[in-house]
């Protein structure tokens, strides 16, 4: 670990901490480029992102090496923080997380997002507070003792997977969770799906810590998020599936009438794509 990183860790545990986060996610070394040069000062990866573009279906179906291979990519592209989505972990136990965070910590991620939900690997659909906690630990260990202050974003599925009786019993659960979480190690609680502004702000104070969110299509704009209560707003995988929607409207025009305004409309530009990767064939054969 460089003191690079180290610096580049308390940068975004600093934007973090400022909160009204907006925080886009990238899949390769392109679409982190183009973030990083429309003016964002730090960058998610995406797990579903990436693993669409690498022929996998999302939930850890690519594999920690593969994933890991990918953040590096990403994290060498851009001179910006970089959170690495490492899903569940990779494994059921603490062990495993520990193994994973030592990984991405290795390819330069400065904050992780950590979900409890089991992908199957047990009978229930979230591992147990307890165990979750344990997950958690074993994270901030591994940084603690790498001497950097990971970000870490605990994340709940709670509302992602509909559990729970009503609303009321699913804001309970996700502040229960929460608040252990943070207990535990973690910077923020993620809630996925979670868009209703006023869910947002019923959560938010009762959680009593910082509260990160997705946008989805149709979502509020980030400052309602944040005005709700919402410390950071991540897009996930919603750019990459946008970038894939215009792919598919050029590959439609092109088989049906031979012909290319889709490509036309959003061009970029072969000397604008030049121009974000100057200089890094030099330096990696220097």
């Amino acid at each position: 670990m460089t003191s690079a990183q180290t610096s580049l860790a308390t940068r975004f545990r600093d934007q973090n901490l400022a909160g009204r986060l907006l925080l886009p996610n990238a899949w390769d070394a392109a679409s982190a480029r183009i973030l990083e040069d429309a003016g964002f000062t730090a960058i998610g990866t995406t797990s579903a992102g990436i693993a669409y573009s690498q022929g996998f279906q999302d939930a850890e179906h690519i594999g920690r090496d593969a994933m890991i291979r990918a953040v590096a990519t990403i994290v060498n592209a851009v001179s910006c923080p970089v959170s690495a989505d490492i899903e569940a972990g990779y494994g059921a136990g603490a062990a495993d997380v520990a193994q994973t965070v030592e990984a991405v910590v290795d390819a330069g991620a400065v904050g992780i997002n950590l979900e409890d939900n089991t992908q199957g690997r047990v009978t229930t659909p979230l591992f147990a507070i307890d165990d979750q906690c344990a997950r958690i630990a074993a994270a901030r260990a591994v940084a603690d003792r790498r001497g950097l202050s990971l970000v870490i974003n605990a994340r709940t599925d709670m509302f992602l997977l509909n559990l729970g009786a009503d609303v009321d019993e699913r804001i309970g659960i996700t502040v229960q969770r929460g608040r252990r979480y943070l207990n535990a190690g973690a910077d923020l609680v993620f809630v996925p799906l979670l868009v209703d502004t006023a869910i947002v702000t019923r959560l938010a104070r009762q959680m009593e810590g910082p509260v990160s969110l997705m946008a989805l299509p149709g979502a509020p704009s980030a400052d309602e998020l944040f005005t709700a209560g919402a410390t950071r707003v991540s897009v996930g995988q919603m750019a990459m599936l946008a970038t894939m929607g215009t792919l598919k409207l050029v590959a439609d025009e092109l088989i049906q009438k031979g012909t290319w305004a889709a490509i036309e409309r959003t061009f970029y530009g072969f000397a604008e794509a030049e121009a974000l990767f100057a200089g890094r064939s030099s330096v990696e054969n220097g």
